[in-house]
């Protein structure tokens, strides 16, 4: 499977905004974005007003990158949304969130959402009792999300559901405090997604062309 295998904290600086590629970390000070808040690679300056197309581009670049999809994935994404009723950036992001690596990540059973992919894939991962391995699956209303019973005395894991309590639950997920295990209650709404700033009309913007 492709994927970013370069350095995380890269993509955020990138951005200029925090990605949380790294999980824990991105709430310490070691951030990258705490101490180098400039864009990587040789510093020069460049002056004028970004164009419209580029500004577009960006925002498209910063949703691929802290979903962790790639470009033929987003696409079938925004076809999608675009076929769906409703708004069409709200649309995409509701899809983007029902990945079941979003929801392990939202849960805390995993520190980033590159780990929740790494668990899925080596099937640690439960939806409903029976095992899971696409990252992409759609979580839909009713389904128990949980991992599995080896995973759960795992050190690391405890201390990511005990900071995902301390945070707090995106609005259609509820984690069963000690177990581990999760629900999805409804469909995530775009009020859900409030860690990053994404700007999705810019992207509906940029295929629209």
């Amino acid at each position: 499977m492709a994927r970013h295998t370069g350095p995380k904290c890269r993509l955020c600086r990138r951005e200029d905004q925090k990605l949380y590629l790294k999980g824990e970390r991105c709430h310490t000070s070691k951030c990258a974005m705490e101490n180098r808040r400039y864009p990587p690679g040789e510093r020069t300056f460049r002056y004028g007003r970004p164009s419209e197309y580029a500004i577009q581009l960006r925002e498209k670049q910063k949703m691929k990158r802290a979903y962790g999809v790639l470009e033929a994935q987003f696409r079938n994404f925004f076809q999608k949304a675009e076929a769906a009723r409703g708004i069409t950036g709200e649309n995409l992001l509701s899809l983007l969130e029902s990945r079941l690596d979003n929801a392990v990540y939202r849960l805390g059973l995993a520190g980033s959402r590159s780990q929740a992919r790494q668990f899925i894939d080596h099937g640690h991962v439960l939806v409903n009792g029976e095992k899971v391995d696409v990252p992409s699956y759609q979580v839909e209303k009713g389904d128990v999300i949980e991992i599995t019973d080896d995973m759960k005395e795992n050190t690391e894991v405890k201390k990511y559901t005990s900071l995902a309590e301390q945070r707090g639950m995106s609005g259609w997920l509820d984690l069963e405090g000690g177990k581990a295990r999760g629900k999805v209650l409804r469909q995530p709404e775009r009020s859900d997604v409030n860690d990053v700033e994404f700007e999705e009309q810019l992207i509906v913007e940029l295929y629209s062309k």
